[in-house]
């Protein structure tokens, strides 16, 4: 699977994976190294990445429903997968390549 980096679809997808990853790290990995083992510089580092990550993906979001044209529905579900554990890989699953298919 290639994705273009050039395209709104395509940056969305990326973004989208990496934000994916960085919220699973932060649950998974930083906040027990914070809340057992004593360790909250994880969370700073991993924390800040997340934020601008998660922006990120929201901006993206907005202008692939201004640029593709996609309906409240569609743009809904994207922003809702950003919160969620496995989200942003649901969206990518289901609504993404679905869109890149077109």
């Amino acid at each position: 699977m290639k994705i273009n980096l050039t395209t709104t679809l395509g940056r969305l997808r990326v973004v989208g994976f990496l934000e994916g990853v960085s919220f699973l790290v932060l649950l998974l990995i930083a906040m027990p190294l914070k809340y057992i083992w004593r360790m909250p510089q994880a969370v700073q580092v991993t924390g800040m990445a997340h934020g601008v990550l998660f922006i990120l993906y929201i901006l993206a979001v907005i202008q692939a429903k201004i640029e593709l044209g996609w309906n409240m529905r569609k743009t809904l579900l994207a922003l809702v997968a950003s919160v969620l554990p496995f989200g942003t890989f649901y969206a990518e699953a289901k609504l993404f390549r679905e869109e890149a298919a077109k």
